[in-house]
């Protein structure tokens, strides 16, 4: 019987000792916010040819809508999601005419033409109108999106997937339950476009083993980060000019889990969330790869909750990049 009590008492200090070296990691591994950027990436090019200043995410608003879209190697599938986009806002603007709005396309360090492409756009449409940031190193998707929504001039920024897999025109459903929101403190408010009233047929369609990852995902999203949301994936978000420079502000992830850091730090400001059902339909060409991806996010999530508990990472106030 003692030499079980030994046993127990030896796994037990076991184990707290592996918290304790875990934490450790956690906080020494942590990377701070950076919100610098290179030289080039503070212009954009106009249609004149010449590189003009982006404006800042601390400026006021000058448009009605933002849509910011992160790019890597785009080249083919960019170009049926921003014709629907701009198919769409022009027309909203026709019948809106005090609808304004904006398109930032961010090229993540892509390889192929992504920037070429969009500055097609760019000069059919006009660059007040679309503009391209092009980042020199690959800072991954969230990093992207960052970088954009700091150069937005929006009083919404939506953001939005190069593949188009969700229909830009829900983007109205998406707006309908951000307005539904009430309160809104210091207006900050966020409304998240939810691939979560399809789950049962995508279960349907995937293998067992891709059926466990998915849900273990979710698990760990519940169990470490976010709560009352049940899809913090899908890359159909729109915030209030405010709640975006809040959040984004703090955020640390710049890789796939990025999303959930992002409202992780929402619910910590007790910025309100509300969750719309959008159409969804998969894109082949998909920058994930199934096992690793998911992985590598399951890592993100527990070294999320753990450098928020050690204090390793810190909710910022929102202050202007370089």
């Amino acid at each position: 019987m003692d030499f079980l009590c030994e046993i127990v008492q030896a796994l037990v200090a076991l184990a707290a000792l592996i918290v304790i070296v875990v934490l450790i990691i956690a906080h020494v591994t942590a990377e701070m916010v950076t919100l610098a950027r290179h030289e080039k990436e503070k212009y954009f090019l106009a249609v004149t040819g010449e590189k003009e200043l982006f404006p800042s995410l601390h400026d006021p608003s000058s448009r009605e809508l933002s849509v910011v879209i992160p790019a890597y190697n785009e080249e083919l599938r960019m170009p049926v999601m921003l014709d629907e986009a701009t198919e769409y806002l022009e027309n909203r603007q026709k019948r809106q005419p005090s609808f304004t709005y904006e398109v930032i396309v961010v090229d993540d360090g892509s390889k192929d033409k992504t920037t070429e492409v969009a500055l097609r756009y760019s000069r059919k449409y006009g660059d007040d109108k679309v503009r391209v940031l092009t980042l020199v190193n690959n800072r991954g998707k969230g990093g992207a999106v960052r970088m954009g929504t700091l150069s937005s001039r929006g009083k919404l920024i939506l953001m939005a997937d190069a593949d188009g897999a969700t229909k830009f025109a829900d983007i109205e459903k998406v707006e309908a339950g951000l307005n539904a929101l009430d309160p809104r403190p210091e207006n900050m408010a966020i409304s998240c476009g939810s691939r979560a009233h399809m789950e049962q047929d995508s279960v349907a369609q995937r293998s067992m083993f891709r059926t466990f990852l998915m849900y273990g995902f979710h698990f760990l999203v519940w169990f470490f980060c976010v709560r009352g949301i049940k899809d913090t994936q899908c890359g159909f978000k729109l915030f209030t000019r405010e709640a975006a420079l809040k959040t984004f502000s703090s955020l640390h992830v710049e890789r796939w889990a990025f999303d959930v850091e992002l409202l992780y730090i929402a619910q910590c400001f007790k910025i309100p969330i509300a969750e719309v059902a959008v159409n969804w339909t998969e894109i082949e060409g998909s920058k994930l790869v199934p096992f690793w991806s998911w992985l590598q996010m399951g890592r993100d999530l527990f070294f999320i909750r753990m450098r928020y508990f050690t204090r390793a990472w810190k909710l910022q106030p929102a202050h202007k990049s370089d």
